[in-house]
């Protein structure tokens, strides 16, 4: 079975790639991971075991703050773990809330961070505490495992706290689609769990992939469902979006697009951001059948050679287009997709501060910058929403903005939850400029091993900078979507803002311009490689000429490519073409 396994491989793009024989070697993602993990020499894991790790939920890191020093020192870096907890939809209850909120204080400097998928990051793990910690998580009925790797991701979900009936159907079948897509390997409770383990002393295995099979997929995969008006979890930037047709206020089936991706690789122009393409419709009990089958195309005829021409964008592509793939995918299925329905997306950003829904219960959305929860000597925000959690009695749920939305308050805990509201002046959004709350950083330094420059950190600071100048030119309440992430790997979707910057070197960054306010187009570089007082002396006279010449209700990303700064971009392909100003 191993030689056919390398030899399709071989036969489509090429050797494959050092990761797929260590996928197809590692007994189902075990490797060598519980021996490195009792390690007691280092705080780190071989690379090979690392790669592995993400499957199960968590990468080493180290902190490069403490880089330099320590390499003085003649010390090994200062080695840590990230563990991501992923929750379908993002839907937790505050039991669940408060037993993240303890692994924090305990084992990840007091900190969690909301991430844009819909899920949550606990920094600062030593590898003598990881067991505990999944243990832990394990305990409050949560998961890690998927969570990275290359496997089907968190299944994000709109949150759609105004049509709260449909909302809950909706969800339901983003938690279906994810416990069908979850690895079946009992490798993540023998490691971490202690579970028993189902290999004999020859090493032979009695379990199967029934999905992924022994090399899972080629890479990341990534489902997303959005509910219009709303695109708040960027539908276009999924391997698989999901688009729920509403009509008469009853779920009749899901529009799917296929092929969407915001990675690329600086340099190699065979890389590019891609917007899913919506090729038919389904009804909602076809809906796991039909993503099931999209994810063994991926896996029979991803790029199993190179991994960062691997993504599904690519394969759809390379392979022959989006009649390949319907053709493909209609043979797996026995049966075609309808025609798409008719949909309107409005915005995709979140809805600030309290809303009744349909079912008389009450959503409370918080704006957290950046997504990141911790108490400062100002903000007890960590604090307040523990206090909130030991209350109330409804859920929390992650945005794909990196909020906070407590959800499903009853009339009769409304006023106590008011009060920890005021009392810790927690932000609605309403004492922030509008272009802060449509903001969006990655992590980047000093965790994350990718990052050329800073985000999260940086991000504010630079907003102070166009906040003043918004508000001298009377654009102070515009709307206008700003990401940006440390690296062109795309994990804050920055090539779907309207302003997007991806860092290029300590302090300098590339600057795009010309996405949508609504998700499905594209921006395009504009100028590269900057610095901060370049970001602002090319920025201030092209929002000057918005608010002097902007049409009514014009958003800023149509104005600059009306106006000639960028060109329309809605295919990938195109993403790399110059533009002359």
């Amino acid at each position: 079975m191993t030689n056919e396994i390398i030899k399709k491989m071989q036969e489509i793009d090429g050797p494959p790639s050092d990761v797929e024989e260590l996928k197809l070697r590692s007994r189902y993602l075990r490797g060598t991971l519980e021996e490195s993990l009792q390690d007691p020499i280092t705080g780190s894991v071989p690379e090979m075991d690392n790669r592995l790790m993400k499957f199960h939920g968590s990468y080493m890191q180290d902190d490069r703050d403490l880089r330099n020093e320590r390499e003085k020192q003649k010390l090994e870096p200062a080695y840590q773990f990230m563990v991501r907890i992923r929750a379908p939809g993002g839907v937790v209850t505050p039991q669940q809330w408060l037993a993240i909120d303890e692994i924090a204080a305990k084992y990840a400097g007091d900190t969690i961070r909301l991430t844009t998928r819909q899920a949550v990051q606990l920094h600062g793990i030593l590898k003598w505490n990881l067991k505990t910690v999944f243990k832990e998580i394990n305990a409050a009925l949560l998961s890690t495992i998927a969570a990275c790797g290359d496997v089907n991701r968190n299944v994000m979900c709109n949150p759609n706290p105004y049509q709260s009936e449909v909302h809950e159907e909706v969800y339901q079948w983003a938690v279906r689609i994810s416990d069908h897509l979850t690895p079946r390997t009992n490798a993540y409770h023998e490691i971490f769990l202690d579970g028993e383990k189902v290999y004999d002393s020859r090493g032979e295995d009695f379990e199967e992939e029934p999905i992924y099979g022994k090399v899972y997929l080629p890479r990341k995969f990534k489902i997303g469902i959005a509910v219009p008006p709303n695109n708040d979890v960027d539908v276009y930037s999924q391997d698989i979006g999901l688009i729920a047709i509403v009509e008469d206020g009853k779920l009749q089936g899901f529009n799917i697009a296929v092929g969407g991706g915001m990675g690329m690789t600086y340099g190699d122009p065979q890389t590019y951001p891609q917007l899913a393409r919506v090729v038919g419709f389904c009804k909602p009990e076809q809906v796991v059948d039909v993503t099931e089958k999209i994810v063994t195309i991926q896996r029979d005829y991803g790029n199993r050679s190179v991994r960062k021409y691997a993504r599904f964008k690519y394969t759809i592509d390379r392979r022959g287009g989006v009649e390949w793939f319907l053709e493909e995918l209609h043979n797996r299925l026995g049966y075609k997709l309808e025609e798409a329905r008719t949909f309107k997306f409005e915005h995709n950003g979140d809805r600030y501060g309290w809303v009744k829904g349909t079912n008389d219960r009450w959503h409370l959305t918080l704006y957290i910058e950046n997504g990141r929860i911790s108490d400062w000597e100002d903000y007890k925000l960590k604090t307040a929403l523990r206090e909130i959690a030991k209350i109330h009695t409804g859920d929390f749920r992650w945005t794909p903005n990196q909020n906070l939305l407590i959800g499903n308050v009853t009339s009769e805990n409304k006023p106590a939850i008011e009060e920890i509201v005021e009392r810790y002046q927690l932000s609605a959004g309403d004492r922030h400029s509008a272009l802060r709350r449509n903001a969006m950083a990655c992590v980047a330094l000093p965790t994350c091993g990718l990052a050329m420059a800073e985000a999260e950190r940086y991000m504010p600071g630079l907003l102070d900078k166009l906040e003043k100048i918004l508000d001298d030119l009377g654009l102070g309440e515009e709307e206008i979507i700003i990401r940006m992430t440390g690296c062109p790997n795309g994990c804050a979707r920055p090539y779907l803002g309207e302003i997007g910057f991806t860092g290029k070197a300590p302090g300098r960054y590339n600057l795009y311009l010309g996405a949508s306010f609504t998700g499905d187009r594209l921006n395009q570089m504009y100028r590269e490689n900057i610095t901060e007082q370049e970001i602002l002396d090319t920025l201030t006279p092209i929002l000057k000429h918005y608010a002097e010449e902007r049409e009514p209700g014009e958003r800023f990303g149509d104005f600059a490519v009306r106006k000639g700064y960028v060109k329309a971009v809605y295919d990938g392909r195109e993403f790399h073409q110059t533009v002359s100003v």
